[in-house]
């Protein structure tokens, strides 16, 4: 019970700030980034979003929960998503934070494959459970 609160208050945190965001990118940074840059962001927010909400469903579930992968599943959504939308957000910004953070292209990507291998893993969980039925 604990390990499915912890990740209900990480989905929560991620779909607050998620939405947060979502609102600074269409009113404030909407006025201050450039097109490329603002689809960028918004794009960072739909996929926290998203995750965010998956990470709750399979957390609020406990014939999920049951499973052995489970828990690696989300951490990966997790760790996925703070690279990735984290990622996007700072260079996304840059040109208005004055910040360099060119360097963390490459984390982009890395946070992506993260988010793509829970999304196989829990794949390949509900197969296997599907089998043993």
């Amino acid at each position: 019970m604990q390990k499915q609160n912890n990740f209900i208050i990480w989905a929560s945190a991620m779909m607050a700030t998620g939405v947060c965001f979502g609102a600074l990118g269409a009113h404030s940074l909407k006025k201050v980034l450039s097109p490329e840059s603002l689809t960028a962001w918004e794009t960072g927010v739909r996929y926290q979003l998203i995750h965010g909400l998956a990470i709750l469903i399979i957390a609020t579930n406990d014939r999920l929960m049951e499973s052995k992968g489970t828990i690696s599943v989300l951490r990966l959504f997790i760790s996925g998503v703070l690279l990735f939308s984290g990622s996007v957000y700072l260079l996304s910004t840059q040109s208005i934070s004055g910040l360099s953070v060119s360097f963390l292209g490459p984390i982009t990507p890395i946070g992506g494959v993260l988010m793509i291998t829970a999304w196989i893993m829990l794949f390949l969980q509900a197969l296997k459970t599907n089998k043993l039925k």
